[in-house]
């Protein structure tokens, strides 16, 4: 898969793509990035022929995105947009909610909403610093309010699976007595949140073992991701790698979507959780750090946080 063609194999396989049925497909981040990556290569080998939901705040940028989607020529097909800001709790409930009262089954759900800012001052109205809240909190949400549609997907035969775009292989030891990341450095809570999404595929897949559950590292992408960060550094940060000749050694969004497509059909062949790399290819447990202590205690004190029941 490292050989200069692999993106020609890649896009080859995925144009072998084919469903018996319109498969309906939750993007929420879809709106720029790796997230409309993925639902560009989604649309694209679908032909359309798909229901297409992207869940972001930029309504300007989604319409954009599902104007270029191919026309469907299935009569059931959609492609639509829901506006949220999903780093606030209440509002993943409501979306949730919203897709769940228009589909009783749900085949793929991509999760990629992020936010670059160092200070974890600034907390939302739960308590939780915005990178913590989407990296992590709103994605196990959004999970498991819409895992009655997966398996409903799933019981009929169709496909039911979840990615979780943050970055597989790199996180490290979690502190089982700070789980809250209050009193975590800066390093051991960025690593933290990676390990948390590891984690959280695991606890997904033993509570549904009929779903595949995907955490991804989709390696160095030109997004525009830190643009708009309250940090200064994030900011400048983001302005050279997408406006200087830094951005050529960045993999584009448009083949990012190629390869965690090929990783979310392909790779992920089965149910269970996985793990897979900047080419779609399962990494398996490489840096790895979670347990069965861990992957419990972690379950519990989220469904207390997200108040779930």
């Amino acid at each position: 898969m490292r050989s200069s063609n692999s993106l020609s194999k890649i896009k080859a396989e995925n144009a072998k793509i084919s469903f018996s049925y319109i498969p309906v497909a939750v993007f929420v981040g879809g709106t720029s990035g790796i997230g409309r990556g993925i639902a560009e290569a989604f649309a694209r080998h679908t032909k359309g022929n798909a229901h297409i939901i992207i869940v972001g705040r930029n309504r300007a940028a989604a319409e954009s995105i599902i104007a270029s989607f191919p026309q469907p020529t299935s009569p059931t097909a959609k492609h639509e947009f829901i506006e949220c800001d999903v780093s606030l709790l209440k509002n993943v409930r409501q979306v949730t909610s919203e897709i769940l009262n228009k589909h009783a089954k749900l085949n793929f759900l991509v999760l990629s909403a992020g936010a670059l800012d160092h200070n974890r001052t600034r907390l939302t109205e739960d308590g939780i610093d915005p990178v913590t809240a989407l990296s992590y909190h709103s994605r196990w949400k959004l999970i498991y309010d819409l895992a009655p549609a997966l398996e409903k997907a799933r019981n009929d035969n169709e496909d039911a699976k979840v990615l979780s775009v943050l970055s597989a292989g790199n996180g490290g030891k979690i502190d089982l007595s700070d789980l809250e990341l209050k009193k975590a450095s800066l390093m051991t809570w960025i690593q933290s949140l990676m390990t948390y999404n590891d984690i959280m595929m695991d606890g997904f897949a033993l509570h549904y073992p009929s779903i595949s559950f995907i955490h991804s590292f989709p390696g160095a992408v030109r997004t525009p991701l830190g643009l708009n960060s309250a940090s200064l550094w994030m900011r400048t940060w983001a302005f050279l790698v997408n406006y200087t000749p830094l951005s050529y050694l960045l993999m584009t969004p448009e083949n990012c979507g190629e390869y965690q497509l090929y990783g979310i059909h392909y790779t992920a062949s089965t149910p269970g959780a996985w793990r897979i790399g900047k080419h779609g290819n399962d990494i398996e447990k490489q840096g790895y750090h979670g347990d069965d202590t861990s992957r419990d205690a972690l379950w519990k004190h989220t469904m207390e946080v997200t108040d779930s029941k």
